[in-house]
C-alpha cells in the first residue's frame, strides 16, 4: 500500500491503533516502511488498513473507488451509481442511503444522557396521608398512538393530539378517584403512547405510510406535558409510583427518550421509579405477586409466560401469583398457562384508518387491577371513553 491511497482522511473512521498505522503510512509512504518504523510486521499494518477501508466504504467514503460522499451519522451506504464520462472521469454520482435503526437508537440516547443533565427535576407532590401497603394499582395503558388522526366519517370516532391529551387526563382522574388508595402504583406504559417515531410519518420497522396529527416535535411536547400531569395525579393519590415506558413498535427509538426524560426529571423525588431496562419485557415484584410487561410485538400471548419466567427467573422463584401483560393487537384476550395468567389489553384510542379498512376492530377501554401481596388480583375497574365523556 502507498501513501496515495491511505489518506488522513480515513482518519475519521479509524481506531486509535488504526490511526497511528495510517498516519505512519502516510508518512513514510508505503506500509513496509511503516511496519520498520513502528517495529511491526508489515502483514499487521496491512490488515489493520483493510479494516478502516472497509469500514470507511461501508459509509461511503473510498475516494480509489470515486467514493467521497460519506453518509451522516445515524444512516447507513445502501449503494452508489457512478457516472463516468469518456474521459474515465465520474460526472455524475447517486449516493443510496437508509436509516441506521441500531445507531438511531444510540443517537437518541446520548442525546437525551446530555439534555438530562439540565433538566430542572419535578417539584414534589403532596403525599397522601393514609394508603393501604399490602394491595398495588396497576394501570396498564398500551397503544394509546398520541398524534395519530382518525376521522370519524372514516373510522367510527375522531382522534387527533387534543383529543388524546384530553381523554388520558380525563380516564385517570375517573379511574384514580375509584380504584383504593394503595400504597403503590405501578403506570404501565406499554408501548405505542407515540403513533410516529420521527419526522417521517412512517412505522419504523416496515415504513408503512401513518395518519398522524401535528409535527413530530410537538407531539414530543403534548406526551411530556400529559405524562407528567398522570404522574404528579399518581403522586397525589399513592406513597410511591413505579413507572414503565415499554418500548412498542410505532416508538422503538422514542421509548428511549421517555425512560430517560422521565428519570431525570424525578431523581430528586425518592417516592418515583423508572424502569431504565433497554429489554422490551419489564417486570415488577411486590410481596409474593409479580407483574410482568412486553408490548406484544416481539412474543405472541401465549409464548409469553416461558419468556418472563426465564429472563426474571430470581423473581418468578421468588412470587407464589404471577401475570403477564401485552397490548399491541388492541383487543382482549386473556389465557391462564401452567405458570401464570396472561393478558392482552385494549386500547382507548380510536382505530385509524387503516385498521377499520382492515376490519380490525375492538372494544375501547383500560383497566385498573388491583393486586395484593399475598393473595395476587383482587379487584378491578374498568372505564371506557364512553364513560368519561358521560
Amino acid at each position: 500500500m502507498d501513501s496515495c491511497k491511505v489518506g488522513l482522511g480515513l482518519l475519521d473512521y479509524a481506531t486509535e491503533t488504526q490511526a497511528v498505522y495510517i498516519k505512519a503510512v502516510h508518512k513514510y509512504g508505503s506500509s513496509n516502511k511503516a511496519a520498520k518504523a513502528l517495529g511491526k510486521v508489515r502483514r499487521t499494518v496491512d490488515m489493520a488498513l483493510e479494516r478502516v477501508k472497509a469500514n470507511a466504504a461501508r459509509q461511503g467514503y473510498s475516494p480509489e473507488h470515486d467514493m467521497t460522499h460519506p453518509v451522516p451519522d445515524g444512516f447507513h451506504l445502501k449503494g452508489i451509481s457512478t457516472l463516468y464520462g469518456d474521459d474515465g472521469e465520474p460526472k455524475i454520482q447517486w449516493v443510496k442511503t437508509s436509516v441506521d435503526a441500531q445507531r438511531q437508537k444510540e443517537l437518541f440516547a446520548e442525546a437525551i444522557t446530555a439534555l438530562s443533565s439540565s433538566i430542572k427535576p419535578e417539584p414534589r407532590a403532596k403525599a397522601p396521608k393514609k394508603t393501604l401497603s399490602d394491595i398495588l394499582n396497576f394501570y396498564p395503558i398500551t397503544d394509546y398512538h398520541l398524534g395519530m388522526l382518525s376521522w370519524d366519517e372514516e373510522t367510527g370516532d375522531n382522534w387527533d393530539i387534543k383529543i388524546a391529551e384530553d381523554l388520558l387526563v380525563a380516564w385517570f382522574a375517573t379511574a384514580i378517584k375509584q380504584s383504593p388508595d394503595s400504597e403503590t402504583a405501578v403506570f404501565a406504559q406499554m408501548g405505542d403512547f407515540l403513533h410516529t417515531d420521527g419526522l417521517e410519518a412512517v412505522t419504523p420497522a416496515s415504513h408503512n405510510v401513518l395518519d398522524a396529527d401535528s409535527r413530530f416535535q410537538k407531539i414530543v411536547r403534548v406526551a411530556i406535558r400529559v405524562l407528567r400531569r398522570v404522574v404528579r395525579m399518581l403522586l397525589e393519590k399513592h406513597k410511591n409510583v413505579h413507572i414503565i415506558m415499554a418500548e412498542g413498535n410505532h416508538d422503538p427509538a422514542s421509548s428511549i427518550w421517555l425512560r430517560e426524560w422521565f428519570h431525570a426529571l424525578y431523581e430528586d423525588e425518592p417516592r418515583v421509579t423508572v424502569d431504565l431496562s433497554p429489554d422490551p419485557y419489564y417486570c415488577y415484584e411486590f410481596g409474593a405477586t409479580s407483574l410482568f410487561v412486553h408490548h406484544g410485538h416481539k412474543k405472541k400471548l401465549a409464548a409469553l409466560d416461558v419468556v418472563f419466567a426465564a429472563k426474571f427467573r430470581s423473581v418468578f422463584g421468588r412470587t407464589t401469583h404471577s401475570y403477564g401483560h401485552m397490548g399491541h393487537f388492541h383487543n382482549k384476550q386473556v389465557i391462564e398457562s401452567n405458570i401464570m395468567l396472561l393478558e392482552q389489553h385494549r386500547t382507548l384510542a380510536s382505530p385509524d384508518a387503516y385498521a377499520s379498512r382492515g376490519g380490525w376492530l375492538s372494544g375501547r377501554d383500560a383497566s385498573v387491577i388491583t393486586y395484593h401481596n399475598k393473595y395476587g388480583e383482587v379487584g378491578r375497574i374498568t372505564v371506557s371513553p364512553d364513560r368519561v365523556k358521560g
